[in-house]
């Protein structure tokens, strides 16, 4: 009976020769796999096409070829044939897409209580198959799960490791030849890049320059406390390779003053001090389009200078219920986590300590002007990359990518070109163009395969789907992807996130926790 019910359950999957199960390891990589009748969206920019069969042998893509046209029969003696040993998948009428690439991604950390098992099977489940860490619990740490991730040991995105600049160091790096030091020393451990914070002009110039010399990749998050000597032009033309979040962009843009126009009462380690006033600071940066915005702006894209903007995290600044409600949070944010994201005075950002509509509207116009100048730059060949940083401010790993793709949409952007700012340009920001980014002979087989169409309705490719009214009236769920293939390996999302949820129960069950918003006492 028990046999009878897993022959049952394979059958009513739409894979057609490979049972998933309810192993959340996935199957393959195989010596051919084949993905039948797909509408593909390639990642490069091009208009969707289909049917397609895409032909993986051993992880590299062989053919991606067009197999018929809409609504009309497929003759299957004209489609690749499958050979002996070989797999497919029977994906008619679904989407397929190039592998998500979150640009800015942390694995957990131990004041969230996440670990890196809940982290990556979110991020796998909605898609991402690549994911640069711009600093976190060590190059060491990050570095084992990199390799283990490889390996395909565990279920994980490809990483890249960006160290924060100076972790590990046992000293401050206080002159230029230490940050040389300390850059050559995070090359041997392997690292991909650097992450930065901010320093003194002639440390960072020294260390950017080292990281250069060594073809490292960087990225930085421009702080307040440097970011009056050095902004974001400062670090494009030493070397930098990508600007993390805005910080350090409005200070580039300052045409009548030289530093943010703080209360004289503000301490930069209150966090609503910090962040409230952050939302003014668009306002105080040149207007859109103006001589010196134009300027800047195209100095930055003649440096070939990636904008990593990361919307998502700061949307609950400018609408703190909604982050706070959203409806993944009951079944998939960890106790630990949800504690994290409280009002408080001393975890980083959560700054409610007085949080109302003031400053909901100033964040407001901080977005309409920040997303103005994100937009320009994507429309004048600049690039502009997907990013989420989540574990902070509300925003779930996983869930907050596609949101961060639906604030591109209002930035602006096509669809299109959000999937490839999630796809092809990340990969280019990585320099890894020549082997992810786009589904293109030659290319590794990282994929996206959904069964709704992604660029009619973003909210497809959230795990908890987009709601729909059928025909005869009824609410249902539609969409979440169905697989993430990486590395050639077929991965059942939807199984991802069960494995998730039951995480989730089993620690509410532990520790008898029901998630309350802020204020509610606990029963």
């Amino acid at each position: 009976m028990k046999n009878l019910t897993i022959y049952l359950a394979c059958l009513l999957i739409t894979c057609s020769t490979v049972c998933l199960g309810q192993e959340s390891l996935g199957q393959g990589p195989y010596s051919q796999l084949i993905i039948r009748g797909v509408t593909l969206i390639n990642g490069n920019g091009a208009p969707p096409q289909g049917p397609i069969d895409i032909v993986v042998e051993n992880n590299v893509i062989t053919q991606v070829q067009v197999v018929g046209y809409p609504g009309v029969p497929l003759d299957n003696s004209k489609r690749p044939q499958l050979k002996a040993g070989g797999k497919e998948l029977n994906c008619e009428g679904m989407y397929l897409l190039p592998g998500f690439i979150d640009m800015h991604g942390h694995i957990g950390g131990t004041a969230q209580g996440a670990d890196y098992d809940y982290v990556f099977k979110l991020w796998m489940a909605h898609g991402i198959t690549t994911v640069r860490e711009p600093s976190g619990r060590g190059v060491d740490w990050t570095m084992d799960l990199k390799r283990r991730s490889a390996k395909n040991e565990i279920v994980a995105p490809r990483l890249f490791a960006y160290t924060g600049f100076g972790q590990g160091s046992k000293e401050p790096i206080s002159t230029p030849e230490m940050a040389r030091e300390w850059v050559r020393n995070n090359a041997k451990k392997g690292a991909d890049g650097v992450k930065f914070f901010g320093a003194s002009p002639e440390i960072m110039a020294a260390a950017l320059d080292e990281n250069k010399k060594l073809g490292l990749k960087s990225a930085c998050h421009h702080a307040q406390l440097d970011v009056a000597r050095w902004n974001v032009l400062n670090s494009a033309r030493a070397g930098l390779t990508s600007m993390e979040h805005w910080y350090g962009l409005p200070e580039a843009l300052f045409e009548d003053r030289t530093v943010q126009n703080y209360p004289l009462d503000y301490n930069y380690q209150n966090e609503q001090d910090r962040f409230e006033e952050a939302g003014k600071l668009w306002q105080q940066a040149a207007k859109p389009y103006s001589d010196h915005w134009n300027k800047v702006m195209n100095e930055l894209i003649s440096l070939d200078f990636t904008l990593d903007p990361t919307f998502n995290i700061y949307e609950a600044s400018r609408d703190l219920h909604k982050a706070r409600r959203a409806e993944w949070h009951e079944d998939y944010t960890l106790p630990s986590l949800w504690e994290f994201y409280q009002p408080s005075k001393v975890s980083h950002g959560s700054y409610w300590h007085d949080w109302g509509t003031e400053q909901e509207v100033a964040w407001k116009e901080n977005y309409r002007l920040w997303m103005t100048f994100v937009n320009e730059y994507k429309n004048r060949g600049g690039r502009v990359t997907t990013g989420s940083d989540s574990g902070f401010i509300f925003q779930l790993y996983g869930f907050a990518y596609i949101r961060e793709m639906e604030l591109l949409r209002e930035a602006g952007f096509h669809p299109l070109e959000i999937i490839r700012s999630a796809t092809l340009n990340g990969a280019e920001a990585l320099g890894m163009s020549n082997k992810i980014g786009s589904v293109e002979v030659g290319k590794l087989a990282d994929f996206v395969v959904v069964e709704e169409n992604p660029l009619k309705n973003l909210k497809v490719l959230y795990g908890t789907g987009a709601i729909k009214l059928t025909e005869d009236n009824k609410v249902e769920r539609v969409g979440g992807v169905t697989y993430t293939i990486k590395d050639g390996i077929v991965y059942d999302a939807k199984q991802l996130l069960r494995e998730v949820k039951e995480m989730v129960k089993l620690e509410k069950e532990k520790n008898k926790y029901t998630i309350k918003q802020p204020g509610v006492e606990k029963n």
